[in-house]
Formats: C-alpha cells, sequence, structure tokens
C-alpha cells in the first residue's frame, strides 16, 4: 500500500519571528504546505514563500472557521495542522513518515512539550498536553467557541496516539504569557456571557486561588521550579480576570438595558 499524501496546514498571523522555524522542521514530510495568512504585515508570509509553501489570504474568523477553512483548502484528505509556534522533532516526524505508510485511524493525538521562557514544562497539567493534530479530514471537523478550538472526528471512529513529542515554543517571555491571558481572557468571558452566565464575588474570591494550588500542588508544577511557579501565579490571575471582565460585561449589559 502505497504511502498517502499528506499537507501541512497553518494559519497565521504577523509570525515572522516562529514561522521559518516550523517550516525548516518538517523536512521531506509534507507532500504540500498551506499557509492561511489573516492579513501580517510582517515577513511571515515571504518566509513562507521562502520555503515553497501556498499562501491564501483570508480574513480571520475565528479559531474554528479559520481552521476549518484552512483545511478545506489541501490539496489531499490526509492533514497535519500545527501552529506555527510549533516545531516537530526528528523523531516525531519519522513517525508521522511511518503512519502515512500505513494510515489506519480517523486522526492521530501528538504529546505538546511546552517550552516556557526557555525551560521545557513536564508538570502543572502541561504536559503531554495531547493534540489531536494528524487527521483525515473526511472523517471530523473543527469544534469549539470563541476560544479552545479542538478537531474532533465522528462518532464510531478511531484515534491514535503517537508517541514522540511536538514542540512548542509558546512563551518566550514573561510578557508574553501577560499578554496572551489578557487577549484570551477577554474571548473567554465574552463566550460565558454568551452561556448566559454571571460572575459573583464567591467566583472572583476562590476561582484563582483554587486554580493556583490545583496547578501548583495537586498537578506537580512546583517540579518545574520557577516556570511552574510563574505559570501557576499567571493562571490564577488569569482566571481573576477572565470573571472580573465577565462582571463588568454583566453590568454594562444591565445599564444599557435600563
Amino acid at each position: 500500500m502505497p504511502a498517502v499524501p499528506l499537507s501541512v496546514v497553518l494559519i497565521t498571523f504577523n509570525e515572522e519571528a516562529n514561522i521559518g522555524r516550523c517550516l525548516a522542521a518538517l523536512g521531506e514530510l509534507a507532500d504540500e504546505v498551506v499557509v492561511v495568512d489573516s492579513g501580517s504585515t510582517d515577513r511571515t508570509v515571504a518566509i513562507c514563500r521562502q520555503y515553497g509553501a501556498r499562501v491564501v489570504e483570508h480574513p480571520f474568523a475565528g479559531y474554528v472557521a479559520q481552521k476549518n477553512f484552512a483545511t478545506a483548502q489541501a490539496r489531499y484528505d490526509h492533514v497535519l495542522q500545527l501552529d506555527a509556534d510549533e516545531v516537530l522533532t526528528d523523531a516525531l516526524r519519522r513517525e508521522i513518515e511511518q503512519i502515512k505508510a500505513r494510515w489506519q485511524h480517523a486522526g492521530y493525538t501528538l504529546p505538546r512539550l511546552t517550552n516556557y521562557c526557555g525551560q521545557w514544562v513536564r508538570h502543572g497539567g502541561w504536559y503531554p498536553d495531547r493534540k489531536l493534530r494528524l487527521y483525515d479530514r473526511r472523517c471530523g471537523a473543527w469544534q469549539g467557541q470563541l476560544l479552545h478550538e479542538r478537531y474532533e472526528v465522528q462518532p464510531g471512529q478511531t484515534v491514535g496516539q503517537l508517541r514522540a513529542d511536538l514542540l512548542h515554543y509558546s512563551y518566550p517571555t514573561i510578557e508574553s504569557h501577560v499578554q496572551q491571558l489578557n487577549r484570551f481572557t477577554s474571548i473567554g468571558a465574552q463566550e460565558l456571557a454568551a452561556r448566559g452566565k454571571k460572575a459573583s464575588w464567591l467566583q472572583l474570591l476562590l476561582k484563582p486561588s483554587g486554580k493556583f494550588w490545583h496547578l501548583y500542588l495537586l498537578r506537580g508544577g512546583l517540579l518545574d521550579g520557577f516556570a511552574g511557579l510563574s505559570i501557576a501565579a499567571l493562571s490564577a490571575w488569569g482566571v481573576f480576570l477572565k470573571y472580573a471582565k465577565l462582571r463588568v460585561i454583566h453590568r454594562s449589559a444591565t445599564r444599557a438595558g435600563q
């Protein structure tokens, strides 16, 4: 049985700091690379074309819609979807080559190992952080709300697991973590508001501390040293931000309705 052809698909916006490293690590794995860019103003598009990627311009429509659009642009049905700040290890690339030669499932999950300010994080609930990124697009679709998108296969379909790590260079600095938290907590608050949720004083007081101790003690974040402490503390702050923003959204809506 011949190996199935594989499309590697990415969505990008101003990723010149990451995209070259991601594309270089693909080696000869991809039978095509498709990048859906949502109006980058830096060198992202130029770098993608240097690596031979086909670039499709498309306004950002939300993570779920954008990734479904990107998947639809692929020439082949078997797809590996990556983010620009992710990198295949040599071991993972070899493992995917083996899967291409004997594809058996609707999709495959990959263990993701995150680099936080130069340190690999293996505790605090951050590892193995499995993501379903290798899939037959005929057997599923991207699902979710405004945030936390995920690929889901159709009922009755099977999912395999790969062993080698996908490297995730998500947070080069504390500032980058803070900036992402601010952006994502705004989206998270909007999601909760759309579902009719409200933020009580009890949630504002208890949920952040609960998040900290859950990550730092119960999930072993303390074993990652400074990175584990930073992740737990900032994650707790993110919980407070989300519910504080939800409270402001609700109060603004109440005043507007008066």
